[in-house]
């Protein structure tokens, strides 16, 4: 290959220079970069930016970023990592795009470092791990595992991306067994603000390595997770139907599979319905992660005639592919925590099947809401305690419900309405479990809106740890001044 001469080289320097002099300081930085890693950087003039710069999940948090990065290697995502942060520039990262939290995963101005193409899984069948590319969504996680007869503890909505679900807790419909998905990480690759590659696991950086189990974005920017493997491969269940009417007995039905004193922990649910809408009715999904049919876990769901049953013997791949996931205009949601309790059950079911405030939602345009009843069992939480130093959630070890609300609508001048009415219905929620004692004080990040004090509910003792691990990591506060976007330390 033929070396550029000196000749050459002073005239790019110039060409360089000439275009970025003048030019803001974000845009002079994408023009950097841009020098550096022409294939990995997308400009605004260019065809593929306005596909990337609205790839996000909900268009609540579609951005005009000033170019959009995408390393393809942990050494460049270093070098990114320590040119901004170096230029003093904002910065947002993205994974999958499927948060909801305006400037998590995009950002108007400054640069958007898009992790899409750190996209290997490398599975190690001696020690049992999987090391997975935080540009990732699951899909691709668990098909490259497949031919092995293997997974990983992951997300159940296939089009989720690693890096955020695992960041922010993650749930799994291996839980039960296992904890939840950041319980089962065996090493991050991390890169910090100054642009240094360390690995966070037990041994190495081990207050990072507890940190990144739910402290989110504010550390650094993990590249690679080495997950544990697992002999699960095929499995039984999927979707049933049902119609709005079947609803109380689908809740009765949930408090008494809730209550087993030794449930059995290969089994697991989510009860999904759509009160604003009777058309899409109410959503049972079903797992169990044996080749087995119809196990004695669900038996107090047989009496409920569904109107569709599309439960069956497949692989657990499979069954994930197979669940509903609706498209949505823009999208919020709001976490709830409480233990199991008949009354409050009740009171539950009478919120978000009748409050006011869904006819004030279906008076938006293409308003819509839905709830999802996820069950955590006390063995999820005890596996992730008893795992590897344990995590920074805080959660107590006993069984309890994890609900989140799901709201869509069309216009963005009705996105305060939108939050608003669903923060009403939250708050009804919380104040009803706090005055019947079985509130807990504990928000899922994954289903969190952004204004939902999310790491305060990890606790006074958790916080003061991930605040100091963040003073260690990030001395400069990079990742809560630059990276502003997320859910911050408080």
């Amino acid at each position: 290959m033929a070396r550029p001469t000196v000749l050459q080289a002073l005239v790019g320097f110039v060409l360089l220079l000439c275009s970025t002099v003048g030019a803001s300081p974000d845009r002079a930085l994408c023009n950097e970069v841009k020098a550096k890693l022409s294939n990995d950087t997308v400009q605004p003039t260019e065809d593929a930016y306005e596909a990337l710069s609205t790839e996000n999940w909900s268009q609540t948090v579609w951005a005009k970023p000033a170019c959009i990065i995408q390393p393809s290697s942990t050494k460049e995502l270093s070098y990114v990592v320590s040119t901004v942060t170096n230029r003093n520039v904002k910065f947002a990262v993205r994974s999958g795009g499927h948060s909801v939290v305006p400037g998590a995963a995009n950002i108007n101005g400054g640069v958007l470092i898009d992790l899409a193409k750190i996209n290997t899984v490398e599975y190690d069948a001696a020690n049992k791990v999987a090391v997975v590319g935080s540009g990732l969504r699951w899909k691709e996680v668990y098909t490259s595992l497949d031919p092995y007869n293997v997974t990983v503890v992951g997300g159940r909505v296939l089009e989720v991306g690693v890096g955020g679900l695992t960041l922010g807790g993650g749930l799994s419909y291996l839980a039960d067994l296992y904890g939840l998905v950041c319980d089962n990480v065996v090493n991050y690759e991390v890169v910090t603000a100054a642009g240094a590659i360390i690995n966070a696991n037990t041994t190495s950086n081990p207050d990072l390595f507890w940190a990144l189990k739910g402290g989110a974005n504010n550390f650094g920017i993990v590249s690679k997770f080495t997950l544990k493997t697992y002999d699960i491969h095929d499995a039984w269940g999927g979707v049933r139907v049902y119609s709005l009417d079947a609803l109380p007995q689908l809740f009765d039905a949930m408090y008494q599979y809730q209550s087993v004193a030794n449930k059995d922990p290969y089994a697991n649910i989510m009860l999904q319905a759509f009160p604003t809408n009777a058309s899409i009715g109410a959503i049972l999904n079903i797992v169990y992660l044996k080749p087995e049919e119809e196990p004695e876990a669900f038996a107090p769901f047989r009496n409920i005639t569904p109107l569709a049953d599309m439960t069956k013997l497949q692989t657990l791949t499979e069954l994930m592919l197979a669940a509903p996931l609706p498209e949505l205009t823009r999208v919020n949601w709001f976490s709830a925590s409480f233990t199991n309790d008949k009354d409050l059950f009740n009171d539950v079911a009478d919120i978000v099947t009748k409050a006011p405030e869904l006819e004030q939602l279906t008076n938006l345009t293409a308003g819509s809401l839905a709830f999802g009843w996820q069950p955590i069992s006390s063995s999820a939480v005890l596996a992730g305690q008893a795992s590897n130093g344990g995590n920074a959630l805080g959660l107590q070890p006993v069984n309890q419900t994890w609900l989140v609300l799901d709201v869509g609508w069309w216009s963005p001048e009705d996105d305060k309405k939108a939050h608003d009415y669903t923060l009403s219905m939250i708050n009804k929620i919380d104040d009803r479990s706090k005055s019947s004692g079985h509130y807990v004080d504990y928000i899922f990040m994954n289903d969190a809106a952004a204004d939902q004090p999310v790491i305060e509910s990890y606790g006074q003792r958790n916080v003061a740890k991930l605040k100091n691990t963040a003073r260690k990591y990030d001395p400069n506060r990079v990742f809560q001044n630059l990276s502003s976007g997320g859910f911050k330390l408080p």
